[in-house]
């Protein structure tokens, strides 16, 4: 089991061959839709990406954003739009950007669908959706058709093939992917914000350790959201253990002894984190 505070190095062998797919696929493809989590803008968008998808129109759509700091979500929308690149934030769950996608679609493809009008060209815009392990591209793409296209499970790892889905009635042709993540996480911080996300598979990390740095991250700036969902004060200078432990104590997860339970105390934390329960959080910071 992979300690947190150590670089994670998690590509499981079928990520190697999906990014093979991505690259053979990519001539017959017009433009990109790259979802991220908005919980997590920037450390959710995979690196490689940029020198993957060269200079093909992009739709990043910020997914979950129902769960994130709408005032950052708003701020990264600005930060990550310019140029063929368009940038909004989504929630699949509640709707929220849905109806908006089709539009911003168009108007990034508005030079092509002009050219292929006036040569008498009508078929429908290839795109590619792309984006890291439980960034909600499957829950997406069944949102956008209306109906049940393409599994979407609450896990990383689900997909794990290109699939090419048609939506007559958006005139889009859609092709799934499955998550891809990079070889190695050099920044120590985005590996851990993307683990609290749930984009790395919990198995191979210190759930104990992930939650410590969890609350380490989050407590500063979202301490009345900790306090409130589980009636505990925060003391300055109180640390992240001992954050822990008030959680723990105030829950009572106890074993024998009134030692605490720290993977049962882990597991809810971060359970809950990842459901919402703790509030409207972003792990990025500008």
């Amino acid at each position: 089991m992979a300690d947190i505070n150590t670089n994670i190095n998690w590509y499981p062998g079928h990520m190697a061959k999906a990014k093979r797919n991505i690259v053979s696929a990519l001539p017959n493809i017009d433009m990109v839709i790259e979802l991220r989590d908005a919980r997590a803008p920037i450390s959710s968008a995979n690196p490689d990406f940029k020198s993957l998808f060269g200079g093909k129109p992009t739709l990043t759509l910020l997914t979950k954003s129902a769960l994130a700091d709408p005032a950052l979500t708003a701020c990264y929308e600005r930060q990550l739009s310019g140029g063929n690149i368009a940038a909004m934030a989504i929630d699949c769950k509640t709707g929220w950007g849905i109806k908006k996608i089709n539009g911003a679609i168009r108007e990034l493809m508005s030079e092509k669908l002009a050219r292929d009008a006036q040569r008498g060209i009508k078929r429908p815009i290839r795109a590619m959706v792309a984006g890291i392990t439980n960034v909600g591209k499957s829950t997406f793409i069944n949102t956008v058709c209306g109906e049940r296209r393409a599994a979407a499970e609450d896990r990383p790892g689900v997909t794990r093939q290109n699939a090419r889905i048609s939506v007559p009635a958006l005139g889009l042709e859609l092709t799934d992917t499955p998550g891809l993540l990079w070889h190695k996480f050099e920044d120590k911080a985005v590996g851990m914000k993307l683990a609290c996300l749930g984009s790395i598979n919990d198995d191979i990390i210190d759930q104990t350790a992930l939650c410590y740095d969890l609350i380490a991250l989050i407590s500063p700036r979202y301490s009345g959201s900790i306090c409130e969902r589980y009636g505990i004060s925060i003391e300055e200078g109180d640390t992240a253990g001992e954050i822990f432990e008030k959680i723990a104590r105030r829950r009572g997860f106890l074993c024998r002894g009134g030692v605490v339970d720290d993977e049962r105390t882990a597991r809810v934390v971060l359970d809950e984190f990842r459901a919402g329960k703790l509030g409207r959080i972003t792990l990025d910071t500008e």
